[in-house]
């Protein structure tokens, strides 16, 4: 597997036998974890547990798990976003005295071959696996999570064949054409939810690895986009702040909006992926959050990132304005089978330059065994994001690019798990003017995976086994002395 040796067929170094070390001990006990879990899932089923097809997709079956004010715990995202109510918890539920854990993940085993003259290939691994810990405190609900991925190791330093994908470095060169892999610690964080009022309630979220108020909830996320391992190729128009080192948000909500804002670290993570790069709290972002039925999820976001892009030539860093926009839409079957839909748009500006992205993606789980997926992106990049020959003089003109795939898995559900075998075939498109780089105006790619995620609960039953002590409800204006008469 591609990420043992390094390019060039260098031996790792003692940081990478090291980080080796970690990840697999982290992944042995997360391994440990699901599989206790699923067990034990599997047991309550046979001591006459009701199954998933049971409980209603509306509120009913999210209910039984919520946060101040009656919020869905379905309805979180990554960082503080938000997800329509109506999402599955693909998830296992572990007792733990007065904290509620939940354990999820999603991972594949792919070989993707990209066409075109700056195509590659490559068998490796994409994957991210996640711990959280909720319980009452003080009133209101501490929430505690840890995000890890192995990808350092499985796709390598320099990522994984994803044409058109641009962002960050390699090597100290800008990386095209692949998409770069996640840091080991994508999360490491603390929340707190409280009630202010009956209808009023404060987000608190702190993390020296973790996810700024900017953007849609971010693609490994998304149940839209969770059936595929490639990334989308707008994804630093739109969500690339997911792993920021140093996050500080506050946020009030109501059961239907949400209008947040964090100081956070904006520059872009190094090559470095086993460490946490801190740095000073110099960029901003707000984001509103609206949720007009338990279908529908809105967003508006804009923030100001500070020192953002890393030159790849050694000079000054670069800042970023960003702004993004989207809707997403989640309609749940009688099995839990998701139809997920997200429409993104994306607006950067930097290098004096403003380009925009569009992306359009959708999964449909036809049932509980079968799922077709697919996304339609355009994104405007420069000649500079492309890493384009320097002495052409390309780096400040704007180039509309773009790429759709279509997809199908087949799901093998079971104690609890939804390990599946699945395949995605991608057209990537460019003008004219990129033609001698790529070969052809069109290029073909296709992907070949197996992929391993926890089923969605019976969230209601679950959560009858291991309830939290919900916060006290507050008194009605007027009402608080009642008890008293």
């Amino acid at each position: 597997m591609h990420g043992m040796r390094r390019p060039g067929g260098n031996a790792p170094t003692t940081e990478e036998w090291a980080a080796m070390r970690t990840i697999r001990a982290a992944a042995g006990v997360v391994a440990a974890l699901f599989a206790g879990a699923a067990a034990a899932r599997a047991q309550d089923h046979r001591h006459g547990a009701t199954s998933p097809a049971a409980h209603p997709p509306a509120h009913a079956a999210h209910g039984a798990m919520t946060g101040p004010l009656g919020v869905p715990d379905a309805r979180e995202g990554s960082g503080t976003s938000w997800l329509p109510d109506a999402t599955p918890m693909l998830a296992f539920h572990v007792p733990a005295g007065a904290w509620r854990l939940m354990l999820h993940g999603n991972a594949f085993l792919q070989y993707i071959d990209e066409g075109s003259d700056r195509g590659g290939r490559q068998l490796g691994s994409v994957n991210w696996f996640m711990a959280m810990g909720k319980r009452a405190l003080a009133g209101g609900v501490l929430e505690l999570r840890g995000m890890l991925s192995a990808e350092p190791l499985t796709v390598g330093k320099c990522g994984y064949p994803d044409l058109l994908a641009t962002g960050e470095l390699c090597h100290g060169e800008r990386l095209h054409d692949r998409q770069h892999p996640h840091d080991l610690f994508m999360e490491l964080a603390a929340r707190y939810d409280h009630a202010l009022t009956r209808n009023l309630a404060l987000e608190l979220y702190g993390a020296p690895a973790g996810e700024p108020a900017l953007g849609p909830v971010a693609y490994p996320h998304r149940i839209s986009a969770m059936a595929s391992p490639l990334a989308p190729i707008g994804h630093h128009w739109q969500d690339a702040t997911h792993v920021s080192f140093g996050v500080a948000t506050a946020g009030l909500y109501g059961r239907t909006w949400k209008l947040e804002g964090s100081v956070f670290n904006g520059r872009e993570p190094d090559e470095d992926r086993y460490d946490v790069d801190l740095a000073a709290l110099d960029s901003y972002a707000g984001r509103l959050w609206v949720l007009p039925s338990e279908n529908v999820a809105i967003q508006l976001s804009t923030g100001f990132l500070n020192d953002a892009e890393e030159a790849h030539d050694g000079g000054a860093r670069a800042d970023v304005h960003r702004t993004t926009a989207s809707v997403t839409y989640h309609r749940l079957g009688t099995d839990l089978s998701p139809w997920a839909t997200t429409l993104v748009w994306g607006l950067d500006r930097a290098h004096g330059l403003a380009t925009n992205s569009l992306l359009l993606e959708s999964s449909a789980g036809l049932d509980a065994r079968n799922v077709v997926f697919g996304r339609a992106e355009w994104v405007q990049k420069s000649g500079d994001d492309l890493a384009l020959p320097e002495e052409l003089g390309l780096g400040g003109r704007v180039f509309p690019v773009g790429k759709v795939f279509l997809g199908y898995v087949r799901q093998f559900p079971g104690r609890g798990l939804l390990p599946g075998i699945g395949a995605q075939v991608d057209l990537s498109f460019v003008p004219s003017d990129l033609e001698r780089f790529y070969g052809s105006t069109t290029s073909a790619g296709v992907a070949v995976f197996a992929s391993l995620r926890p089923a969605p609960m019976a969230m209601g039953h679950e959560a009858a086994m291991h309830p939290m002590p919900a916060p006290a409800p507050m008194p009605a204006p007027g009402k608080e002395h009642e008890h008293e008469r």
